[in-house]
Order: structure tokens, then sequence, then C-alpha cells
């Protein structure tokens, strides 16, 4: 049954989580599954030492996250700045005045009116807001050991379609000689679906010659 948490970037809710994993090693049993990813992209910092159970799991799936992420990060933080609510009011005020001083002037031109229009057309475009985008990891696995794995990663990056790019990649032992790919791609929201991706492109002809089955393992908004 699905665990639910909520507010984690509150005190409050890191107490919740710290209670949950009172005994527990991990949020789902006792191995590293994707929900402990899921949990730990939503926690904004290691939780303090009032919460020892929390900290102690942060500590166990950053180590994890390590492993599979050898690069050294700087880190990055994520900020929003909204416009005072009383800017509007002062753009439209002063939108009147730029109308009473072209008044000015006498009658407008076809030139006049082509640049007035060119203008609000530019104004119209500014305010379109960018879709978001997101960063997935995935794993892709074989058949077999007998794979090719380079094939299987050229049959990867062969997909292409607007919003999708593909990033880094690594081999990944799983065991009795067979290695699994990590591929790492950039999604714009509005364009790629993840799900739409693996069942109608990765998992079917002709990539499913090497293609076994694939996994989402990391999902993060940028």
């Amino acid at each position: 049954m699905a665990v639910t948490f909520s507010d984690l970037h509150t005190e409050e809710g890191i107490k919740s989580l710290d209670q949950f994993l009172s005994g527990k090693t991990y949020i789902s049993g006792d191995l590293f599954t994707k929900d402990d990813i899921k949990v730990y992209a939503a926690v904004l910092e290691k939780p303090g030492n009032s919460f020892p159970n929390a900290a102690k799991w942060y500590e166990v799936v950053s180590s994890h996250l390590a492993s599979s992420f050898p690069g050294k990060a700087q880190g990055v933080r994520f900020s929003a700045v909204g416009a005072p609510a009383e800017a509007a009011p002062a753009k439209a005020a002063a939108a009147e005045e730029d109308d009473d001083d072209l008044d000015l002037f006498g009658d407008e031109t076809e030139e006049d009116k082509k640049a007035a229009e060119e203008r609000e057309a530019a104004k119209k475009s500014a305010k379109k807001k960018e879709s978001g985008k997101s960063s997935v990891l995935l794993d892709v696995k074989p058949w077999d050991d007998e794979t090719d794995m380079k094939k299987l990663e050229e049959a990867v990056r062969s997909i292409e379609m607007p919003g999708l790019l593909w990033g880094a990649s690594k081999l990944v032992p799983v065991g009795y000689g067979i290695k699994k790919l990590q591929i790492m791609m950039t999604i714009v929201d509005d364009l790629v679906s993840v799900d739409t991706l693996i069942e109608e492109r990765l998992t079917v002809e002709p990539c499913n010659e090497y293609i076994q089955s694939c996994d989402i393992v990391a999902f993060n908004k940028i």
C-alpha cells in the first residue's frame, strides 16, 4: 500500500518522516527503491540531529546516489521571484501615457500601425509561459549477457522527438555477467511523456531486439 507524506519541506513533515522510519532502513522494505529517491527529492536538506531516523536514512540514500553519479556536484538552489502586485497598474498607466504621447503627432500612418502591431505581438510572445523541463534517469535492461550493449545504447539514442535530449550514460553490473544501461535524458514536459516513450518507442520493434525493459530511476523537475 502506498505511503503518503506531506510538507516534507517543513519541520512537522520531517517529524512525521522520522517517526515513520523508526526501525526502518528504507521507505519500502529492506532494499533501496524508487520510493526512497522520490521522498529524498522532496526533502530540501539533511534533517537535523533531532530527527535521527530521518537523518540516518538521508545519509544512506545520499551514499547510494553518490555511487550512481560519481561526478563532483557543485550544488544548486532554486528560487522564484514574483513581480510586485502594484506593478501591473503602473504599467497600464505608462501604456496610456504612451498612447497620449503618440496622439500629439497627429494621425497614425500605415507604418505607425504596423510598428504598433509588431510591438504588441512581441509583448504577447514574451508573456507566454515557457514549458517546464525535467531530468530523468532511466534503467534500460537487456535480454541477457549476450546482448550487444553498444547496439542497445545506439537503439536508445536513435529515438528522436521534439523536446527530448539524451545525456550521459554508463553500464552498471546487474549480476551473472549482465549489465544494464543507465542513461540521463532531459525532456520538455508538455512535449514528451516518459511512459509513452517507454511503452511505444523503447520496448517495441526495432528497439526490443536489444531491450527487455525500462524503469524510471529518478524524475526531477528542472
